[in-house]
């Protein structure tokens, strides 16, 4: 069982700005995954993970709003758990000892990250304990339990990462970080492999961003095996811990999540995934709440698509900061999931009163 100072490596103090205590690796000593570990991390995965479509959008609602580009949606909502997540947990879990196993899993998580380590664990014979704070989506919750996860529940996210170290310290569960380390790199960098594979014609890909994992690892492998395609970070105005950390050149946390888009609301940015971040990816965006809902409109109206507000961002920045930038280019937009109450979809594209 890991003792309390070695379990802090992994969880740092729920501080709301500033580099975050126990993540003392230097950023120069960051390695990005290469393109024959992100092939070999695909192939272990097989079968367990969908390679999920790339479909050109071209109907007649999103031809009126931008018919300057090519838009092509990459619908990682299709992967199994409805969401990206599935792939990091899933190569996290199938590298664990039966030691490890038998311990079980843990993890921190508003909704996706918990859905996958619970089926991530059920799928190596383990099992998963999940800390989510009490404003997580409750369909979310039943997602996570009905995958086998047990669930426990706490008054926000900052408070969510101290009880999961005292899980660790106590029960010798092991912990799998949501956004941060090499194997979220590496399980995401596989999502980059595929969209290269599926559009080899491609000019940008725009990519939402949490705490950073899902874009460090989609731009560590379209970089070293593309350089010339342009790679865009998308966060809420509300989440935007990765323009703090890249305007400050290091890991900066925010005060709290002020989004509907909860499945980017990372409390802080880490070494790992920013250090690839801002080394791979070109720029980053803001995208506010109103245009997550037209986003989320569109995708529903025109693409037959539900998605969250996270699904929704990288379409957002599509729609708006990033539309002059590119006219005239084959795009990527990542729609990274789906899992949201449909009551609570139903509100978020609900055409505003006139």
């Amino acid at each position: 069982m890991p003792s309390l100072p070695a379990a802090r490596q992994c969880f740092p103090a729920a501080r709301p700005r500033g580099q975050r205590p126990g993540y003392d690796v230097p950023l120069t000593d960051v390695v990005a995954p290469s393109l024959a570990e992100i092939e070999a991390a695909r192939a272990r995965l097989g079968d367990a993970i969908a390679h999920t479509p790339t479909w050109h959008w071209r109907t007649p609602g999103v031809r009126e709003r931008l018919p300057e580009l090519t838009l092509h949606l990459k619908l990682e909502l299709l992967q199994h758990t409805g969401s990206f997540k599935a792939r990091a947990a899933l190569l996290f879990a199938l590298g664990l000892d039966a030691d490890a196993r038998a311990r079980g899993l843990t993890g921190v998580s508003a909704g996706n990250h918990a859905i996958a380590l619970a089926h991530a664990a059920r799928a190596v014979g383990s099992t998963a304990k999940v800390v989510m704070p009490r404003t997580a989506d409750p369909w979310r919750v039943a997602r996570c339990r009905e995958f086998g996860g047990e669930v426990v529940l706490v008054a926000d996210v900052h408070t969510a990462f101290a009880e999961v170290e005292r899980i660790v310290a106590e029960e010798g569960r092991v912990f799998v970080h949501p956004f941060e380390g090499p194997t979220v790199a590496l399980g995401t960098a596989t999502l980059g492999l595929e969209i290269l594979g599926d559009l080899p014609e491609l000019d940008a890909v725009v990519v939402p961003i949490g705490g950073g994992g899902l874009c460090a690892g989609i731009a560590a492998a379209i970089k070293q095996r593309r350089p010339d395609v342009a790679v865009y970070g998308v966060e809420p105005v509300g989440a935007d811990s990765m323009h703090r950390s890249f305007a400050a050149g290091s890991p900066q946390g925010i005060e709290a999540v002020r989004t509907i888009a909860d499945s980017l609301g990372a409390p802080h940015a880490a070494p790992h995934s920013f250090a690839l971040c801002r080394r791979f990816v070109d720029d980053l965006v803001l995208v506010d709440d109103d245009m997550l809902r037209d986003a989320m409109r569109l995708l529903f109206a025109d693409a037959k698509l539900a998605v969250e507000p996270a699904g929704a961002a990288a379409t957002a920045a599509v729609l708006g900061p990033l539309r002059d930038r590119l006219a005239g280019k084959r795009v990527v937009a990542l729609v990274c999931g789906a899992n949201l109450d449909p009551a609570a979809f139903a509100r978020h594209v609900a055409l505003p009163a006139a």
